[in-house]
């Protein structure tokens, strides 16, 4: 491939909000990825909720008769009163920043405003999960490593 066409496809891609491109012309291939200055690429959300869509399809029928034996059905009705934190994507949970760091919060610690509850991995980034109301810890919903869905209840604050 002509240096002059992989030119043009670097400032192609730098003038874009694209993440990567690949070009293949004949047996010829090339492939251009830039890597996010800020920490975080605009393209990089777009992507995200279909590659996990896509990966958490054969995951949920496992998830469905465990939570029914665990009493998956009971959480939504067995919620103490009080202000639900809900999960704001689909990846896995962690409670702690790291397996040998205790949890972030437990239950009955009182929390501000803003405070870390847990975090999400969501395509390799950790994503604070942050109280959005001041108060106390009645319930956490959801266990270290577990995958969790969009909107999912992960804490009960009161």
């Amino acid at each position: 491939m002509d240096l002059r066409k992989i030119k043009k496809l670097i400032d192609l891609l730098e003038e874009s909000n694209l993440a990567e491109i690949e070009i293949k012309e004949g047996e010829e291939s090339v492939r251009l990825a830039r890597v996010p200055r800020g920490g975080m690429a605009v393209a990089a959300p777009v992507a995200m909720p279909a590659a996990h869509v896509e990966q958490r399809q054969p995951v949920m029928p496992m998830a469905g008769p465990t939570d029914a034996s665990s009493g998956g059905s009971a959480k939504a009705t067995d919620l103490p009163e009080g202000h639900v934190v809900r999960a704001p994507m689909v990846g896995t949970f962690y409670a702690s920043p790291s397996p040998d760091k205790p949890a972030f919060v437990t239950v009955g610690q009182a929390v501000k405003a803003g405070d870390t509850l847990g975090i999400i991995e969501a395509m390799k980034m950790f994503n604070p999960i942050e109280a959005d109301v001041s108060g106390t810890v009645l319930k956490v919903l959801v266990e270290t490593g577990q995958p969790i869905e969009f909107d999912e209840p992960l804490f009960v604050i009161g």
